[in-house]
């Protein structure tokens, strides 16, 4: 560790979600995950002030990805209702192609739009489907390519994702 460089974070919300890095949100379906993340999403594209900080901000570009949630009945309705700015949220196409965290469509994207955000929903959704959620080494593999987009980009990368659901559970 003595040859080890000490380094700043650099914080999009401090102390919850450090730029450059990857923050999970992570819960039991029908939580509102989406929904605080789409809130979220909203204030950073209007650029105001974050919950517990001063000051007006920059509004800032955000790329949101969502397998589960149609994008025109769903995620647009809810982000405008959370007064969220459209002219600043973006999503990376998948119609012809699904995107996995290995997918060079990311950094592309995060470059061209100079987007500081980008949202997975969930999980589950973009690891691949080579890709075992079961197995951590499979997990691990493409967890380290998109952490290596973050630090890369500096963009602050947040997932989705689902606790299990234990059948049976009450």
């Amino acid at each position: 560790m003595s040859e080890v460089d000490k380094e700043d974070v650099n914080w999009l919300w401090y102390p919850y979600i450090p730029c450059g890095k990857i923050t999970i949100v992570q819960g039991d379906p029908g939580e509102g995950k989406s929904a605080f993340v789409l809130a979220l999403a909203a204030i950073i594209t209007r650029g105001d002030p974050l919950p517990f900080t001063d000051g007006k901000r920059e509004p800032v570009n955000v790329i949101y990805q969502n397998i589960e949630d149609d994008a025109s009945d769903t995620v647009m309705p809810r982000f405008i209702r959370f007064g969220g700015d459209p002219e600043h949220l973006f999503f990376i196409d998948e119609k012809e192609k699904a995107l996995t965290f290995s997918d060079d469509r990311i950094i592309y994207a995060i470059k061209e739009l100079d987007a500081k955000v980008l949202i997975f929903d969930p999980l589950s959704g973009y690891l691949g489907a080579d890709v075992s959620m079961n197995l951590a080494n499979e997990v691990r593999q493409r967890f380290n390519e998109i952490i290596n987009v973050a630090q890369q980009t500096g963009c602050a990368i947040i997932i989705i994702s689902h606790m299990n659901k234990m059948s049976g559970a009450k």
